[in-house]
């Protein structure tokens, strides 16, 4: 078998174990997706509720339909760890966290602040 092989490597992404510190930055970049696109549905939403009284009562109808608040709990996700994701990247900016063991730990709280927001939509909403 020759060693010195040039052929592209397949590599399936599913199998590949991702440090935390890569799931931080993805989660980042999908969150920070998924708040821009739903921005035209936030702002229309938002101006309804301050049209009248009845736009107000309309949005509230919605909002309180499960289908809606379905939709709210991956919303708050997307919020929590765009949120913490982008403070530990400014601190990254300033140097502070940039040591392998620090920037692991900040990963890592990024993910588990994000999880428990999560987790207090879940219960909020039900």
């Amino acid at each position: 078998m020759d060693t010195n092989d040039n052929r592209p490597v397949f590599l399936d992404l599913r199998r590949i174990r991702f440090p935390a510190v890569a799931l931080v930055s993805i989660g980042h970049r999908v969150s920070g997706v998924m708040l821009f696109a739903s921005l035209p549905v936030a702002l229309y939403l938002f101006g309804l509720s301050l049209q009248s009284a009845e736009g107000y009562d309309r949005v509230s109808s919605l909002v309180a339909q499960p289908l809606f608040k379905l939709l709210l709990v991956p919303y708050a996700w997307f919020l929590s760890h765009h949120l913490f994701a982008g403070i530990r990247h400014l601190l990254l900016d300033m140097e502070i966290g940039v040591e392998r063991e620090q920037a692991r730990l900040g990963a890592g709280l990024a993910i588990g602040a994000g999880l428990i927001m999560l987790l207090i939509a879940l219960v909020a909403v039900w």
